[in-house]
């Protein structure tokens, strides 16, 4: 699978949890580079469970030291292309 594939392939699936957790989100309106916690209202909880959500949808561990990297859209993809395509360490 190629970068591209796997990075739209991630986003969808970033925004489908994001979905889950606030219904009202609207892709096209949502700042790709935003606070996710701040655009969308969520709180710290909130994060958590995306977090959980995308580890299991993923099948990606994502430690609690790394959620910072899930606060935004683009940081969420780019971290979680990443923990697809490197071994995890």
């Amino acid at each position: 699978m190629n970068t591209d594939t796997t990075n739209a392939t991630i986003r969808a699936e970033v925004l489908a949890a994001l979905g889950e957790l606030a219904p009202e989100v609207h892709e096209r309106e949502l700042d790709p580079q935003a606070d996710l916690l701040d655009e969308l209202d969520l709180d710290s909880m909130d994060l958590l469970n995306l977090v959980t959500d995308l580890s299991t949808r993923l099948g990606i561990d994502i430690p609690d030291r790394d959620q910072s990297h899930m606060r935004t859209l683009d940081g969420a993809v780019d971290y979680l292309a990443a923990r697809t395509t490197s071994p995890p360490g």
